[in-house]
């Protein structure tokens, strides 16, 4: 089923504003809504933005009314550093509750639901497989208070897609991305000069370059693909490759007993490392992703090539920190812009009616309501 009405959730995440402007691109898609608690990160042009939480009679109201067929659920928090495990709790299960019943009902407009998920439901663990496959459950019960959230928020989609076969549901799965906008704990890691790991591991890794997360979504969105699939580039890189490959130092200096108290003494030093990354300095973790690729899905980079484009970037990123600033959402500025018939839009025709044209054509409308001719001077 084409995509025509899009509403994106999480639209002030980088996953839900990059999401947008790639559907932005795409002459098919009709309408474009976005919401959030907070206004986005990204500058948008044809996306509109509703501020508001996630109530599922608010979003019902807003799905009726703009009559969406496919709603893309971008809001998962996936690093627990960025919250506290309460508001990461009733954002991921609660939240994601509540978005499903917003597209319930006998009479809902609702064709498709994608919800964007992550590579922490399957954990990290010495016996895990080389490369998880998207039929495998997890081995061992989830470690963490995040994993634990998103474990419940899959469960949830399960339930959803059960109950309702006649809508495609999709469950993508995202290794870690990386890319010069995307923030993350990883991300952080890796721009330090000197790279703190596990002494006596060197865990393997695949990452995700930021386009290509982009692009997945909108794949899902643009495609009908029922079922689960793990969003992760081709090929494998041991960390040590990883840090070899930045230019940076790899310093075994996290001991490999009482890494939480190492982990705990790094953080009065400024260096955060979440519980659920503690895991994968040991073991790391590995993505099957041909089941994506099968539905006709390329990835731009491989995981080498996302390394390397990290590279680039960290090297030009001093002498880009000062060029201009940041975008900022302000409200009364996006809708003078769009809807002020002052501004001229790329492609509009300079010519506007003027004030007596105006006048003489609201006459001829008022002369074909009531049932009469129009006279001269309406004319």
């Amino acid at each position: 089923m084409p995509s025509k009405r899009v509403l994106i959730t999480g639209l002030s995440t980088y996953w839900g504003g990059r999401l947008a402007q790639e559907l932005e691109a795409d002459p098919d898609v009709e309408a474009i809504i976005g919401i959030d608690r907070t206004p986005p990160k990204v500058e948008l042009e044809r996306t509109e933005f509703v501020q508001v939480a996630d109530h599922h009679t608010l979003i019902r109201r807003i799905v009726q009314g703009a009559e969406i067929d496919t709603v893309v659920d971008t809001r998962l928090v996936i690093d627990s550093i960025t919250t506290t495990p309460r508001k990461a709790h009733e954002n991921n299960v609660i939240g994601t509750m509540n978005i499903l019943a917003a597209c319930s009902g006998p009479d809902t407009t609702v064709k498709k639901v994608v919800f964007r998920s992550s590579a922490h439901y399957y954990g990290c663990e010495q016996d895990d497989p080389s490369f998880f496959t998207e039929d495998m459950r997890r081995p061992h019960a989830p470690r963490t208070a995040l994993e634990r959230d998103i474990v419940e928020a899959e469960a949830a989609v399960g339930d959803f897609g059960a109950k309702h076969p006649q809508t495609t549901v999709t469950v993508l799965r995202f290794t870690h991305g990386l890319g010069p906008d995307i923030r993350t704990s990883h991300s952080q890691l890796l721009s330090l000069p000197v790279v703190p790991t596990i002494l006596g591991f060197d865990p393997r890794y695949q990452f995700v370059h930021e386009d290509d997360i982009a692009g997945a979504l909108a794949h899902a969105v643009r495609e009908d693909l029922d079922g689960i699939y793990n969003v992760a580039a081709d090929g494998v890189l041991a960390l040590s490759e990883i840090i070899s490959l930045l230019g940076k130092t790899n310093a075994p200096i996290l001991p490999p007993w009482g890494t939480g108290l190492a982990v705990a003494a790094a953080k009065r030093l400024g260096i955060r490392i979440p519980r659920e990354m503690v895991q994968e300095l040991r073991f790391g973790r590995g993505l099957d992703n041909r089941r994506l690729k099968a539905t006709g899905y390329r990835f731009r980079y491989t995981s080498r090539e996302t390394i390397e484009k990290l590279r680039e970037h960290q090297r030009v990123q001093p002498m880009l920190r000062d060029a201009g600033g940041e975008y900022r959402y302000e409200r009364e500025v996006e809708d003078f812009l769009r809807w002020s018939p002052s501004v001229r839009r790329e492609g509009e025709a300079e010519w506007r009616p003027s004030r007596d044209q105006i006048a003489a054509l609201r006459r001829t409308l008022d002369s074909l309501e009531a049932g009469r001719e129009p006279t001269g001077t309406d004319r």
